[in-house]
C-alpha cells in the first residue's frame, strides 16, 4: 500500500491548512485511516482516525480545531482539515492506515511538514 500526502506546509497562528492523503496499491480492505504527527518538542501522537464506518476520534489537543473526513467518491482518500493552529501543532504529519484485522497502523505515508508561526 502506498500513502500519498500532499498540502500542509506554512501558516500564521490562526490560520488554516489542509492536508490530503490518498492510498494506493495492493488494498485490501483498509479499516481505518488517520494521522500521526511528531514535532520538535512532542513525541509522536495520534492526532485522528477515521474507521470505515465514519467514526472518528481526536487527540484532545486538537478536538474542536482539526477535522478528519473521507473523499465521499474515493474511499481510501481523507483528508485533515486543520483551523486555529497554533505553533505547537507544528511537526511532520503522516498518514496511516489500518488494515483489517491489524491492531495497529501498518502503512505508513512518508511525511507532510506542518510549521506555524507566532
Amino acid at each position: 500500500v502506498q500513502m500519498m500526502e500532499s498540502g500542509g506546509g506554512w501558516a500564521q497562528a490562526g490560520g488554516s491548512l489542509r492536508l490530503s492523503c490518498a492510498a494506493s496499491g495492493s488494498l485490501f480492505k483498509l479499516d481505518a485511516m488517520g494521522w500521526y504527527r511528531q514535532g520538535p518538542a512532542i513525541p509522536r501522537e495520534l492526532v485522528a482516525s477515521i474507521s470505515s464506518d465514519g467514526r472518528t476520534n481526536y487527540a484532545d489537543s486538537v478536538k474542536g480545531r482539526f477535522t478528519i473526513s473521507r473523499d465521499t467518491d474515493a474511499e481510501n482518500t481523507v483528508y485533515l482539515t486543520m483551523n486555529s493552529l497554533k505553533p505547537e501543532d507544528t511537526g511532520v504529519y503522516y498518514c496511516v492506515a489500518r488494515s483489517a484485522g491489524w491492531r495497529h497502523f501498518d502503512n505508513w505515508g512518508q511525511g507532510a511538514q506542518v510549521t506555524v508561526s507566532s
